[in-house]
């Protein structure tokens, strides 16, 4: 029976919180007590993760596109890892692109416009598409450079016809391998994968520097990525510029060989990046971070020795690239058979770098150095303020923040925006405080300098 109204005991009913007795109030506290010291164990495992962030991205989705190839391994195993979803955005998806156009398109529209929000790519395309230069109308889409996905690894594959010439850093023997099949009356033609990119720019420096004018000597084709070795088998060209695993796959498939490694033209080369559309980073400031984070975090892993043969299982998945894991394991893992007789290198120094040697910041040297080329060959006019774009473009002070939430050592950050002089493969020097001279010291372009 309840006592009277002066008596300290009161009625309880169930649905009165007050209704807690003394017992499960100390069992309710030891379990709260317990959940926080769980989630600060978690905190202190995974400094710099989703608990940094506040309250967290403001939408937990974003559509991601990517090409077949094994420098897109990041975005695949922050999806796999669940890395996304530690940073708060579990409903990220990444989707595969049928070609290097496709992404462009996509990029234009925005997921909004059923497209895609950033994405794997190569790193000349945010700047010609920021600039218009490769749009439908010559419309802008601003885009922003978040990360540098890679360094190295793509490589230059030669038809068959030409195995017994061994061809690799040395374009003069080539030349006049397609002098003699021009005046048969045949074509000759170099594959790449989109005009201004790298593989573009890549393979018009190698053809270049051996006399080689990639614009009059030879016809300069565009091909996806995965119709490379397809196209290379019923003779649509005589050499390719890609990354893996095509080049490794031609050489399986008894087609061609690989005449050198991008490495060996310019040691520890930037190629692709994390590329998103500036209007997303803009409206969600938050949620563009914790791709970034994601992104960062699935470098570090993926660049482990002791990951590379699950990350070239991962690659080879039929949701990512599609191929025999045998395509991708040894280039991943250092080893390079060339396909020629005796040319077998083991531990690579052009393995392909996700994280080591600052391979994820987005050097604004680079940049300039890929906007250079690109005036060289008449994407961008002669004079074009490139520092400007760049400016832009490049968000290597994004790459900064989240390199910081991240607890990223110090001796992992660099401390300039430019790596300085870079040197080529033919001696050439590129001085990013004087793009000019490097211009003027090329024989072969399209423009006076």
């Amino acid at each position: 029976m309840p006592k009277s109204k002066g008596s300290k005991s009161v009625i309880r009913t169930a649905a009165d919180p007050s209704s807690i007795d003394r017992r499960t109030f100390i069992r309710q506290a030891s379990a709260t007590a317990a959940t926080a010291a769980l989630f600060s164990s978690i905190k202190a495992t995974f400094p710099g993760g989703a608990f940094a962030q506040g309250a967290g991205p403001e939408v937990k989705a974003a559509k991601l596109g990517f090409i077949a190839l094994t420098d897109a391994a990041p975005l695949f195993v922050a999806k796999e890892k669940g890395i996304f979803a530690k940073y708060g955005m579990p409903d990220v998806e990444v989707l595969k692109q049928a070609s290097w156009g496709t992404t462009r398109d996509n990029l234009v529209l925005g997921s909004e416009g059923n497209g895609i929000d950033g994405a794997h790519i190569l790193t000349p395309m945010p700047y010609l598409i920021s600039a218009g230069k490769v749009t439908q109308n010559n419309i802008p889409t601003p885009m922003y450079i978040l990360a540098r996905l890679n360094l190295d690894s793509q490589c230059i594959s030669v038809g068959k016809e030409y195995a017994d010439l061994r061809i690799g850093l040395d374009t003069k023997p080539f030349k006049e391998a397609l002098e003699k099949k021009k005046a048969s009356g045949k074509a000759v033609k170099a594959a790449m994968t989109f005009p201004g990119g790298t593989h573009d720019l890549w393979i018009r420096y190698w053809l270049a520097a051996g006399g080689i004018d990639p614009d009059r000597d030879i016809e300069t084709i565009v091909v996806p990525p995965a119709q490379m070795v397809a196209n290379m088998k019923v003779g649509t060209m005589d050499c390719f510029c890609v990354c893996e695993p095509w080049n490794h796959q031609l050489i399986n498939q008894n087609i061609g060989f690989t005449a050198l490694t991008t490495g060996e033209l310019w040691n520890k080369h930037p190629e692709k990046s994390f590329g998103v559309r500036a209007a997303f980073v803009d409206k969600y400031p938050k949620a563009a971070k914790a791709l970034l984070m994601a992104v960062m975090e699935a470098q570090m892993w993926s660049d482990k020795d002791e990951n590379r043969a699950e990350v070239a299982a991962i690659c080879a998945k039929r949701q990512w690239i599609n191929c025999p894991v045998a395509d991708v394991t040894d280039r991943m893992k250092g080893k390079f058979d060339y396909g020629i007789p005796g040319k077998v290198v083991e531990n690579s120094p052009h393995i392909m770098k996700y994280w080591r040697d600052f391979a994820s910041y987005p050097w604004q040297s680079h940049d300039l150095w890929f906007m250079t080329e690109d005036i060289r060959w008449g994407k961008f006019e002669p004079g074009y303020d490139s520092a400007a774009l760049i400016k832009k473009v490049n968000r290597e002070d994004l790459w900064r923040e989240a390199a910081k939430e991240l607890s990223v050592p110090a001796s992992e950050i660099p401390t300039s925006t430019s790596r300085g002089k870079e040197t080529f493969f033919d001696g050439k020097v590129f001085d990013p405080t004087d793009p000019a001279a490097y211009l003027k010291s090329l024989e072969i372009k399209r423009l006076t300098v």
